[in-house]
């Protein structure tokens, strides 16, 4: 691992600052739990929901009632959210989920962005908006996807790196091997074979990266199989270009949790 790799992640910046999204559903609940299990101890976690009061507009003369279930709706959400972790800083903001994200992302300069997963095939999401998909799509920083670990797992287990030897993915096996040395877990770096992928710059990051075949989004996916967390560096595309994103496909698809690596904005 280079020097400016380590010195970009020091002080464990990406788990700092970091945000989760919750709406009182088990999958979300499970975001903030891995959140807070990331977080550096001397780091700080915020979790948000949103109240849409928006979509009560439709409804008429019954639109103070709907309002009402939806405030009271976030309310049992920050309090399951205090319950699983007392000492967040607990927030209820009006608005769009997904807008609501983004800007509490910006405005506490987050460093590392957590949501559950609903299962919404990725395609379907940029459609819809889906928060996951336009979270990965737009969030300033990291983004933790996170997906329940099998029963009886509560601590973090092995995890996969992708590396295809880019300054990105360089990034991603410097935060996933000081993830192993915290927790105490195997760390296993993997590449991708085929022409696109230069080995020089592979083996200057990880010496011993796990060579595997066929296209890079099926073999990460497939190489994650056994893991509770994939790390994959993210080259930055928004908007259409990120329709390309290997990262934003494998955070979609994944079995397990992934963590989506971006340079810290004050790195």
């Amino acid at each position: 691992m280079t020097k400016e790799a380590e010195s970009r992640i020091e002080g464990r910046e990406i788990f700092g600052r970091v945000l989760c999204g919750i709406d009182g559903t088990p999958e979300s609940l499970e975001a903030l739990r891995q959140a807070d299990s990331l977080r550096d101890p001397s780091g700080r976690l915020t979790v948000v929901t949103a109240l849409e009061l928006a979509s009560t507009a439709e409804a008429g003369w019954a639109a103070t009632g709907a309002a009402a279930q939806l405030e009271a709706a976030a309310a049992l959400a920050l309090e399951a959210a205090r319950a699983e972790v007392p000492g967040a800083d607990l927030r209820c903001v009006e608005g769009r989920a997904d807008q609501v994200l983004s800007a509490e992302a910006e405005r506490l300069d987050a460093t590392l962005v957590a949501v559950g997963t609903h299962g919404i095939r990725r395609l379907v999401g940029v459609a819809i908006g889906s928060v996951t998909t336009m979270v990965l799509r737009e969030a300033p920083c990291s983004v933790l996807v996170a997906r329940a670990r099998a029963e009886g797992e509560e601590q973090l287990g092995a995890i996969v790196v992708g590396v295809d030897g880019s300054p990105q993915s360089e990034l991603a096996a410097a935060v996933a091997f000081q993830l192993g040395e915290r927790f105490g877990v195997e760390v296993r770096p993997v590449t991708v074979g085929g022409d696109g992928v230069d080995r020089n710059a592979v083996e200057a990051i990880v010496p011993d990266a796990v060579v595997t075949e066929g296209r890079p989004v099926e073999a990460l996916i497939a190489s994650a199989g056994r893991s509770d967390l994939l790390v994959i560096g993210s080259r930055g595309l928004a908007g259409l270009r990120s329709l390309g994103s290997v990262s934003e496909r494998v955070a979609h698809r994944a079995p397990c949790s992934v963590l989506v690596v971006r340079p810290p904005a004050r790195a």
